[in-house]
């Protein structure tokens, strides 16, 4: 698959997109507490995104069966909401949500804090945030995949958490994963070159122990191989001769 440049048009109608799902996961922050479940969470969503128009992304993807992907503690990604997994002080959880809005997707991801949670915790979600603002900002005309996958790199390690090497961000359009793709790790100087027009999918998980990840028997749930917690920020940003834009910003 090819890598697909937006026009203006195409770009504001993503931008669109990307603003119901802010609003989406304004919704699902405000009432993560000790006591909800990660399936209180996925309903609240599912509303919200119907209420305002639009279409979930996950549900029905490749069979997956809701609208978010509810990550727990040392799951990495794709985590299935269930009215079992009860939340707890001390946890934290990433959710991952995609819209569809006349056509065009977006995708973005926080990780909140359930209660009080460790200080190395705390610490795990500003550096995996941070990494994600420090990767926006190498979005420019001329610069490369490599460049954006460095920036991450560089700053999780630095901070003595590894970067997951087993999922990376994408291209996305008219289709949820659109080339090119776009690993949290990488050189400087190597990769697609990014031009105008394109948008992508920045997210890096970042895990407190090792990179390793496993797929649990349900066939979605990702895990940290050392049980170590794992964070997940994602924005959409398009590329344009202004700069990087960040389509599913507030």
């Amino acid at each position: 698959m090819a890598v697909v440049c937006k026009s203006s048009n195409e770009i504001e109608k993503m931008r669109k997109s990307g603003r119901i799902l802010r609003q989406v996961l304004n919704a699902v922050k405000a009432v993560v507490a000790p006591g909800v479940s990660t399936m209180d969470l996925e309903r609240v969503a599912e509303k919200k995104i119907r209420d305002l128009g639009a279409k979930p992304a996950f549900k029905g993807y490749y069979d997956y069966p809701c609208v978010l992907c509810t990550s727990v503690n040392e799951q990495i990604v794709h985590g299935i909401p269930s009215e079992k997994r009860v939340l707890k002080s001390g946890d934290i959880v990433s959710i991952d949500c995609g819209v569809v809005l006349d056509g065009f997707y977006s995708d973005a991801a926080i990780t909140v804090p359930v209660g009080d949670v460790a200080p190395e915790v705390e610490k795990l979600l500003k550096v995996t945030e941070d990494s994600l603002k420090q990767a926006i900002e190498q979005m420019v005309i001329g610069n490369t995949v490599g460049d954006i996958g460095a920036t991450v790199q560089k700053l999780v390690e630095k901070n003595g958490f590894s970067v997951v090497r087993d999922f990376v961000g994408h291209g996305i359009g008219t289709r949820l994963h659109e080339d090119p793709q776009v690993p949290n790790y990488g050189t400087n100087g190597y990769g697609t070159k990014l031009k105008e027009g394109m948008v992508l999918a920045i997210e890096p998980m970042v895990n407190v122990g090792k990179p390793g990840a496993r797929v649990l028997d349900d066939k979605w749930t990702a895990v940290t191989e050392d049980g170590s917690f794992s964070a997940h920020f994602e924005h959409c940003i398009a590329i344009t001769k202004d700069g990087p834009v960040v389509l599913t910003a507030e």
